[in-house]
């Protein structure tokens, strides 16, 4: 276990005793750790693990390509993204047409979700990845065609406006509103019950059906297995009746049979063939019958095989499948594409008052169709494996807080081998991430660099930051205070799609104005810019008039980087909703972690022109500085300041 690089320190131990490492692996369980989970909204499902830590101002490794030294990071793990849970027994839509309940997959099982294809969305196979369970406050969202699915506030589904939570825990994500139109084919049939009337029914399909193609239909397969049973409880003439008031029970067990014995699946296409026209009849009122649309049989001349034929759409295809509970009817609704029609409006979103046990799942899609509509899911990243805990999930739900920052600052501050270097803050995860507005760490952290009149700077994503304004500008009197917030791109579909736990960039844009009219000269860090998404001229326009119209001092572009962990998980999205990209990647990237120094030095070039047109060009245009008045300080801009 790797926890003693956080433990508690005995008395006499230091930050200058210790060469404590920027990012200190953990293990899943911290000895002395108090955990904590809290039933609100927005941190449900969420573990906190409060360490009294032994340090808080970290050397960065020599070997960093970062030009600062000292770092300070009171949270590992980072509580911006969510989790997205469903009830365990929602059906999900697996890759061969069946369903199964969500509590019941595991890692390994093949199911449907879906991928953009250009301007539409398209059915494709995936796998699960991982499975795991929470207690959550639970919603229950009803469609107008009946559907009922009980959610967690922050699970998402896919509708006309884009992904929305049900009931969002931060202002800034899109929420689900009544009338919104999810995409997918509507509520999943139940299967059917096999009663005495099933079984009769099925009897009959297979047997007359049989009869019906002259005996040639063959009596292999499972449909005669299933019938061999079935006649252990009923006679053969009793099988064989038509029954004057049939029930839905009975309609499906014949179609079931009737396919077995008449009955061919291809794709989407679900056809029953055969040249006894009353038979073909029969089948044509017991689709009708239980709602499924068909094409009448096709007369030809006396004798000849007809046809029926069930619509060709997915919706037809699965309900046929579910009702009847055919056997050999395979399905293959890959290419097909997702659709939304009003039957999925959204007719109603209850808050339930209970806090239930909810399933997710991670897939290689990060989707999945949840009861016939696509439904988002938490997907998998590797940069929390160096707490030893979870790549996916726990990145998201398992916060390490170090509850002491507060003192500890306060005393390597005053240390007297402490240099007084600058300190980079949100270098790792973020400072201001929603964990703080509980937590409150940076108030202290804030204050103590201020008494010792220690430059620092921060580099946020949050909102939070407003917050503290007043102590940042108590600190800006004293020493030098950079201040930067990271804007990679204005596009709200991208930051729906790689970042959609964090505010908006417009709502990060305000953050910047607002700074900026507190008097600090505010950096924003255009990062990342994605090579072949928002690296076009017009994205990078786009974005720099934005930052400008926020009023920002400057504006520094940081091409996307890929370290171990953020490489794998970033890849994996790139080939889901990019594919066309990823040829691309392989040559820009290579083995390495960086783009080529021509690519970046490029993007550098352009974003300086762009900036030049908005009126954001500086002497030293390379450089992400700074920072705030620095009022009473007559000192050059320390390198440290420089973000990233």
């Amino acid at each position: 276990m790797r926890w003693s690089n956080l433990s508690a320190p005995h008395d006499g131990d230091s930050l200058l005793d210790r060469a404590a490492p920027a990012a200190p692996p953990l293990p899943l369980a911290l000895p002395g750790a108090t955990v904590r989970t809290f039933e609100t909204p927005g941190f449900a499902g969420m573990t906190f693990y409060e360490i009294r830590a032994k340090s808080l101002i970290n050397r960065v490794p020599g070997q960093s390509r970062v030009p600062f030294e000292w770092t300070v990071n009171p949270y590992r793990g980072c509580s911006h993204a969510c989790s997205y849970c469903l009830a365990g027994d929602t059906p999900i839509l697996m890759a061969d047409g069946t369903t199964r309940p969500l509590a019941e997959l595991r890692p390994g099982d093949a199911i449907m979700g879906t991928m953009g294809a250009g301007a539409c969305r398209r059915y494709v196979p995936t796998t699960v990845l991982d499975h795991w369970t929470t207690r959550k406050p639970a919603f229950r969202v009803t469609l107008a065609d009946g559907t009922r699915l009980v959610a967690s506030g922050d699970h998402r589904f896919l509708t006309d406006r884009g992904w929305r939570h049900v009931s969002p825990a931060e202002p800034h994500q899109p929420a689900l509103a009544v009338g919104d139109l999810m995409f997918g084919v509507g509520h999943f049939a139940e299967p059917p019950k096999e009663t005495p009337e099933y079984q009769a029914g099925f009897l009959c399909g297979l047997i007359r059906g049989d009869a019906a193609m002259g005996g040639h239909s063959g009596r292999e397969g499972d449909a005669w297995v299933r019938a061999d049973g079935y006649l252990e409880d009923l006679p053969l003439h009793e099988a064989l009746r038509w029954p004057e008031q049939p029930t839905p029970g009975w309609y499906r067990g014949f179609l079931a049979g009737a396919f077995g014995s008449t009955g061919r699946a291809d794709r989407l296409a679900v056809t029953f063939t055969c040249a006894d026209q009353m038979f073909l009849r029969r089948v044509t009122d017991a689709l009708t019958r239980l709602g499924l649309p068909s094409r009448a049989p096709v007369t030809t001349r006396p004798g000849a095989a007809g046809t029926v034929e069930i619509d060709r759409d997915l919706w037809a295809a699965l309900r046929f499948r579910h009702l009847t509970g055919v056997d050999g009817a395979r399905l293959d609704a890959s290419g097909v594409g997702v659709r939304s029609s009003r039957e999925l409006a959204v007719a109603d979103i209850e808050d339930l008052g209970l806090t239930l046990p909810l399933y997710d799942i991670t897939t290689g899609t990060s989707d999945f169709i949840a009861d016939g509509v696509v439904s988002h899911n938490c997907f998998a990243r590797h940069t929390h494996t160096y707490l030893d805990l979870d790549a996916g999930h726990d990145f998201d739900t398992k916060i390490v807080v170090k509850v002491n920052a507060g003192e500890l600052i306060r005393r390597e501050l005053a240390a007297p081998r402490w240099s007084g270097a600058p300190i980079a803050m949100g270098t790792n995860v973020d400072v201001y991430q929603r964990a703080e507005g509980r937590y409150r760490l940076m108030p202290e952290i804030l204050a103590a660099l201020r008494d010792h009149a220690n430059p620092f700077s921060i580099l946020t994503k949050g909102t939070l930051i407003l917050r503290d304004l007043d102590l940042l500008k108590q600190a800006a009197e004293v020493t030098r205070v950079g201040l930067a917030v990271s804007v990679g791109f204005v596009d709200e579909s991208i930051w729906r799609s790689v970042e959609s736990g964090t505010p908006s960039p417009r709502r990060r844009l305000e953050v910047v104005r607002r700074l900026t009219d507190a008097g600090f000269a505010v950096s924003v860090l255009m990062a990342p810019v994605l090579p072949g998404l928002t690296d076009t001229d017009e994205s990078i326009d786009e974005t720099v008039a934005a930052i400008a119209a926020a009023g920002a001092a400057g504006v520094s572009p940081i091409p996307l980087h890929l370290r171990r962990g953020a490489r794998e998980w970033y890849a994996a999205w790139l080939t889901r909703t990019h594919p066309a990209l990823a040829p691309r990647y392989r040559e820009l990237y290579g083995d390495g972690s960086y783009l080529p120094e021509t690519y970046q030095a490029e993007i550098g070039a352009r974003v300086r022109m762009a900036a030049r047109r908005h009126g954001l060009h500086r002497p030293d245009p390379v450089q992400a500085r700074d920072v705030g008045p620095a009022r009473g300080s007559d000192q050059p801009e320390p390198k440290q300041l420089t973000l990233l």
